[in-house]
């Protein structure tokens, strides 16, 4: 009977997928414009996107500013900084303390200190991070693809057997706005064959490509063929178009490769090397970027390792901000500078983009930008601050944020932009959109910014409307 059950919700599990395939428009290539579009000579083969979820501030990480220690009492309008400086491998680059492995690896990285982004009239985590993860404003008349997603799209996977697009560390039920964060966590209207593969706990990847408990690899291949023999010929075949069947069965075509091949081992983080496990093991995201390099060095494409957005929890700094951001250089200084030496050492690291981003900034006391009209998050006002819980940055700003980027073509030790030295903290110098942020990823792995398919009708772009326009400056 265990066994029935198994069988039975391992096919509910395939038909789920299937029917998140059987929802997605069909987007076809813009024939015209996709003939003329040159693709650029890629300087990259693979992203891994580290995504500091929940808002990391720029003042506390990569923009250090004013420091002012607690002190019972102090103005707020004195908590700029609530770290000091620390020196890293460019002379004329400072990042906070508490990030001291990044600090080291800085000369292989280009920092961009004059990211911004728009209010969307709600400063909402979910609005947010759908709009950097999709290049467009919710709500959508069709859903918009991650990022990953048109790179599974466009380019394909690096290795057959490989995902072209796994998504690392983010539970997509039961913390935070739920169904918002599915929402950009998709492959939006590609359908699932090009949507992510989620993996929320990397410690337990390994059983995500491994035949259910109790099925082995001979029944898994049977009951395999058997779904595959049901989209081909079943009575509900009539309801499927040939675009979507085609898509269902190259989706578990790869699967069963995946599960069949050795490539499936560079999902057992426990079979790494004990010290080199240690290094990375500084939590959730620490074991997330250990996968992210085993998954790039086997073949994947893209790779997201978020910190999770939670509410109150993480870069969410809205109580215990100085201590939770303390908490979280501890979690990410080491994982992020390991990988970056790893990928180094292993000569992956010139053809591979490395991001850490997050969706906007945090400031002591401006919510969004100076005459935002957007609703605030953080309405709480006060001019001192009394106790050590309330020392810190807490409120959403977007006005300029910092985005780190390693190898894949991008240029080593450089810094790009700057924002204001005293509050407001306004990029003042190259400030970089969105938009055009994506046409610089997009461009290191060899897409034009204008790569579109026509969806339902209306033409839908790689960035907003075609009009991104990559960075060049960044780039060796």
């Amino acid at each position: 009977m265990e066994r029935q059950r198994q069988r039975r919700d391992f096919l509910k599990s395939l038909a789920a997928a299937s029917a998140a395939t059987l929802a997605a428009p069909t987007a076809r290539a813009l024939a015209a414009e996709h003939d003329l579009i040159e693709q650029p000579e890629p300087t990259a083969d693979h992203c891994i996107l580290l995504w500091m979820a929940g808002g990391m501030a720029a003042p506390e990480t990569f923009d250090p500013k004013t420091y002012a220690p607690f002190e019972k009492g102090m103005p707020v309008d004195r908590m700029v900084s609530t770290f000091p400086a620390i020196d890293t491998a460019v002379d004329d680059i400072k990042i906070c303390q508490g990030l001291v492995n990044i600090a080291g690896v800085m000369d292989r990285a280009t920092l961009i200190r004059s990211a911004v982004q728009p209010d969307l009239g709600h400063i909402l985590h979910s609005r947010h991070q759908y709009h950097w993860h999709t290049g467009y404003v919710p709500p959508q008349t069709v859903a918009a693809p991650h990022l990953g997603a048109w790179m599974a799209k466009v380019l394909g996977p690096v290795d057959p057997v490989m995902p072209a697009f796994v998504n690392i560390g983010q539970r997509l039920e039961g913390v935070g706005e739920k169904e918002e964060l599915k929402a950009f966590t998709t492959g939006g209207f590609f359908g699932s064959e090009f949507g992510p593969m989620n993996l929320p706990f990397p410690e337990q990847a390994a059983a995500a490509v491994a035949p259910p408990k109790g099925m082995n690899r001979r029944r898994f291949a049977e009951r395999q063929q058997l779904f595959q023999q049901l989209l081909r010929s079943g009575p509900a075949s009539e309801n499927i178009s040939d675009d979507h069947r085609e898509s269902m069965l190259r989706s578990l075509d790869r699967a069963y490769r995946l599960l069949s091949s050795s490539k499936s081992q560079a999902f057992d983080i426990h079979a790494e090397p004990k010290d080199s496990y240690e290094r990375y093991d500084t939590g959730r995201f620490g074991r997330g970027c250990l996968l992210a390099r085993r998954l790039v060095e086997a073949g994947c494409r893209f790779v997201e390792v978020t910190t999770e957005y939670v509410p109150f929890l993480h870069w969410d700094t809205h109580k215990d901000g100085h201590a939770t951001v303390d908490r979280l250089h501890q979690e990410i200084d080491r994982p992020i500078a390991t990988l970056i030496q790893d990928l180094e050492s292993k000569g992956l690291l010139d053809r591979t983009l490395v991001i850490v981003a997050s969706e906007f900034s945090r400031d002591a006391i401006v919510e969004g930008v100076p005459g935002s009209t957007a609703r605030d998050q953080a309405t709480v006002k006060t001019e001192s601050v009394t106790e050590p819980q309330h020392y810190g940055l807490h409120r959403h700003f977007t006005g300029g944020t910092s985005v780190v980027m390693f190898g894949g073509g991008m240029k080593k030790g450089f810094l790009y932009g700057a924002t204001a030295p005293q509050r407001p903290l306004l990029a003042i110098e190259n400030p970089v959109t969105v938009t055009d942020l994506h046409a610089t990823i997009m461009r290191a792995m060899g897409i034009s910014p204008r790569t579109g398919f026509d969806v339902e009708g209306r033409p839908f772009y790689v960035t907003r409307d075609g009009v991104g326009k990559p960075v060049m400056e960044l780039f060796a």
